[in-house]
């Protein structure tokens, strides 16, 4: 007896294949001569140049005329002022030589800078911050001090200096460029307390 065609039969049953998952490509077999894959090619990018770290250490503050009642600042011209007028006014300050301490320095850089001679009242704190220059990455850290002027005369530090001027001081922090100095000097409160002197 012949089975029926839809008896299934071996001769007449359809193979079933196995689906692949989506996201395997589909074997070749192994009769099918297949390109061979050529690894993906690495574009070389350009060698990381890292800018040398220098530090720096500086020393200067906030002067106090001998009245109590005007601050002296420096000032420099704003290179990114296309007019060149605009004044950047900060509180006059430099390097810390070999041998100084924090406080010979900021006496001798006050002096060097502005023409006036003071002495230290006190302490203001240290601010440090980064900035680029020269293709250099430099860390700045300044010891700010409060100085009572004790005599000189005002002139700026030709080579450095473009502008020094005694203001009011509750003008100081408004006229102050740098947010770090303003926030010192605001925070330490240094001319309401000379105010009071």
């Amino acid at each position: 007896m012949t089975p029926a065609p839809s008896a299934g039969s071996e001769g007449t049953k359809k193979k079933r294949r196995r689906k692949r998952p989506a996201h395997r490509s589909p074997q070749n077999s192994p009769t099918q001569d297949a390109p061979a894959k050529k690894a993906p090619v690495k574009k070389s990018q350009p060698a990381r140049i890292y800018a040398k770290r220098v530090d720096e250490v500086s020393a200067g503050g906030l002067v106090v005329d001998r009245s109590g009642k005007l601050g002296l600042l420096i000032g420099r011209k704003d290179l990114k002022d296309a007019s060149g007028k605009k004044i950047l006014w900060s509180l006059p300050k430099g390097h810390i030589e070999e041998g100084e301490t924090p406080e010979e320095a900021a006496l001798r850089e006050v002096q060097e800078e502005t023409g006036i001679e003071s002495g230290i009242e006190k302490s203001l704190g240290v601010i440090d911050f980064w900035f680029m220059a020269g293709g250099k990455r430099i860390h700045k850290t300044v010891h700010h001090f409060l100085f009572r002027e004790s005599g000189g005369i005002l002139a700026a530090q030709e080579s450095e200096v473009d502008e020094v001027a005694w203001f009011p001081l509750e003008e100081i922090v408004e006229r102050l460029a740098y947010p770090d100095e303003k926030k010192l000097i605001a925070r330490t409160n240094a001319t309401a307390e000379l105010e009071a002197q």
